[in-house]
């Protein structure tokens, strides 16, 4: 694994950021799964194990505001196509720190292999466990750099209610002692936003990855 990823991610965590000096680190991949971009404030993060003098030659092309090269769309395009990648979106990465005792939320642990939030989750991310509540489903699992990830999934019929807000409450009860649990939500899904924010998730910054397959 990539210790230096997992470094800058520990820091992120902490609320510790690179210097927000207009420039990029490149490191390798932390796994043969993952691998992407993470952009700060000014400041850039690429895991990749593409040679670095390429993908800094790549970056200086891209067009626009060489401080947002990361996620220029140029940039993203060349670096699938170098790596035989595909993405989905350009997320808002947020995490929030580890709560004490147990969640307020009744929850229950199933196995259930088939529900498209835990079907997702096992292309993502390890040690995948799955909570269901009345309306709703909690997934936990080990993604980028081995960081803890959750996911939420509320019923139709049980939105607006506050449930979301629950159940991401109940994701910093079930990591580790002292950890962090990462979230993250796309941009355009204001509600998911909202609701991770409400929870006491802070955002850090963006991330787009790369997916094999």
């Amino acid at each position: 694994m990539s210790d230096e990823l997992v470094r800058i991610l520990a820091a992120a965590a902490r609320g510790e950021f690179p210097p927000p000096d207009g420039t990029t680190t490149v490191v390798p991949q932390p796994d043969p799964r993952d691998a992407g971009v993470l952009a700060f404030t000014a400041h850039s993060v690429v895991f990749t194990d593409e040679d670095p003098a390429w993908v800094r030659s790549t970056l200086a092309a891209a067009a626009g505001d060489p401080l947002a090269a990361s996620m220029n769309p140029g940039f993203l395009s060349a670096l699938m196509a170098r790596t035989a990648r595909s993405m989905n979106t350009i997320d808002l990465l947020s995490v929030a720190p580890w709560r004490s005792g147990l969640p307020d939320l009744p929850l229950r642990e199933f196995e259930d292999q088939d529900h498209p939030r835990v079907a997702r989750a096992l292309k993502y991310r390890d040690d995948v466990r799955v909570w269901a509540a009345d309306g709703g489903v909690l997934v936990l699992g080990r993604g980028v750099a081995g960081r803890w990830e959750a996911a939420i999934e509320v019923d139709l019929e049980a939105r607006g209610a506050g449930l979301g807000v629950e159940l991401a409450l109940a994701a910093r009860h079930l990591v580790p002692r002292g950890g962090y649990v990462w979230a993250q939500q796309s941009p355009g899904n204001a509600r998911s936003v909202r609701t991770f924010q409400q929870a006491g998730y802070r955002p850090v910054g963006s991330e787009a990855l790369l997916v094999s397959g």
